[in-house]
């Protein structure tokens, strides 16, 4: 194991909007390096859901990142041969990246034309407490919930 934890490398606010968070879900879309790709995606999706929405589609793209956030998940613990699901809180770093992964992979599994066009309709859903990356959420605490019993384990 290491002694120190390795140094976080601080990402650049994209341009349009001027967030982190921004870069952070386009780094998540890209595949191959292709970052102005990943970029187009995004934007476009974000358009997309404006003409949808009649709203500005940043402000409901934050809505469905919060409303697709976790706040608790269960991780695998081995205790005297059997394996338990033992409920934990979820850290605040890794709840932003489940919430983009989640919304991401959910958008691809989605039927649509473009990327685009699949995140838009995955971000309209997840804002509205609907689609696949809402109901992954949902399970997700109601695991935790069924696994109650076990929390004094605690890992």
């Amino acid at each position: 194991m290491r002694k120190t934890q390795p140094k976080k490398i601080p990402l650049a606010p994209d341009a349009k909007y001027n967030d982190i968070l921004v870069t952070r879900f386009v780094n998540n879309i890209m595949w191959q390096g292709k970052k102005n790709t990943a970029y187009t995606i995004f934007y476009d999706a974000l358009d997309k859901v404006a003409k949808t929405t009649n709203e500005d589609g940043y402000d409901i793209w934050k809505r469905a990142l919060s409303n697709v956030t976790p706040a608790v998940e269960v991780r695998s613990r081995r205790i005297g041969g059997a394996t338990f699901q033992i409920p934990a809180e979820v850290r605040p770093d890794r709840k932003i990246s489940l919430s983009m992964k989640w919304l991401i992979r959910y958008s691809r599994e989605r039927n649509g034309r473009s990327m685009a066009e699949k995140l838009a309709g995955e971000i309209v859903a997840a804002s509205k407490g609907e689609g696949g990356a809402f109901k992954k959420k949902e399970d997700t605490h109601r695991m935790a919930e069924a696994n109650k019993a076990f929390a004094h384990f605690k890992v």
